[in-house]
């Protein structure tokens, strides 16, 4: 009797354990992230940082503490930065501080870099406007400080740096275990782990102390589940009876056609929020309207897929 009543109560925690972990999955935090309530934290050693290429060296504390005047590591690197760029405009922050110098930028935010300027003109002008959502509500607050000069500058100032290959790939079952920090990036889990990949991407920095101290060229690595990258090739190049071809307005490669942007290299994340995003609506616009037909028979899977394939091409 003991002994199944033991083995009862473990039957109990197992589904309960599973019905958790179908509920985590059920959410879209890992598109949408936000700050675990329970992130462990991770102590400011207060060493002094570099990164390489660069002979310039900052505190953490000096890295995040003035989102208005951001670190520039590799200032020959670039074109010399509009002011908005470097400094950003009260209350918004400089541009670089989230997309980085180069453009490159983090998951929760995008990558800019060689994107149409009228087109980032346009979704700024779109966000000042409030017709495009940012999901956390921070382009939106930002945009609207921001002058017709300021969008231009820093429009034209993106456009003109060569984008480069800043996410790696990979499918895998258990991805590893990761947290949101205050800052809303995915960390790995300081105590390590795997968990199962689930219906989610997972993209984690490849160097967690570059990034921290925002390396322009420290990318990420998106683990994605088994087979997304088959399905989604096939879900981009034919519409497999569910969306169209994205070439057919993205252009050869999905590397942007006219004022139609560039979605190779982009963060998987990024576009699976796009995606998701032109399915609710918070995307508007005259130009939003072509993408409710491409996207409205798109499941969470499909959406994981497409999203998985167009971050692995080379920008």
């Amino acid at each position: 009797m003991r002994k199944m009543l033991g083995m009862t109560l473990w039957l109990l925690a197992a589904a309960v354990a599973a019905v958790a972990w179908q509920q985590r999955q059920s959410d879209l935090t890992w598109a949408f992230p936000a700050p675990d309530k329970n992130a462990p934290k991770i102590k400011d050693d207060g060493k002094v940082k570099g990164i390489p290429g660069s002979n310039l060296s900052f505190t953490q504390e000096q890295i995040d503490g003035d989102p208005f005047s951001p670190p520039d590591w590799l200032p020959n690197e670039h074109p010399k930065m509009p002011e908005i760029v470097a400094h950003g405009r009260k209350p918004a922050q400089a541009c670089a501080r989230c997309h980085l110098a180069n453009g490159n930028g983090h998951p929760e935010s995008a990558t800019l870099t060689g994107l149409n300027a009228e087109y980032m003109i346009r979704q700024t002008n779109l966000f000042k406007s409030g017709v495009r959502k940012d999901y956390a509500g921070v382009m939106n607050v930002f945009a609207k400080v921001m002058t017709e000069q300021d969008i231009k500058d820093a429009a034209e100032y993106f456009a003109a740096i060569k984008p480069e290959v800043f996410s790696k790939v990979v499918e895998v079952s258990m991805a590893p275990r990761s947290f949101i920090d205050d800052k809303f990036m995915r960390l790995l889990h300081p105590d390590g782990g795997k968990e199962p990949i689930g219906n989610r991407i997972v993209t984690v920095p490849q160097d967690m102390q570059r990034t921290e101290a925002r390396d322009p060229h420290s990318g990420f690595i998106s683990y994605v589940p088994p087979g997304s990258l088959k399905k989604g090739e096939s879900l981009v190049k034919g519409g497999g009876g569910k969306t169209v071809a994205c070439d057919i307005c993205h252009g050869p490669g999905l590397r942007g056609l006219g004022e139609v942007p560039r979605l190779a290299g982009q963060h998987p994340i990024f576009i699976a929020r796009q995606l998701y995003k032109f399915q609710d609506g918070r995307n508007g616009g005259s130009w939003a309207e072509l993408m409710k037909a491409p996207v409205a028979k798109l499941d969470g899977g499909d959406i994981i897929a497409i999203s998985a394939y167009i971050g692995s091409l080379a920008p």
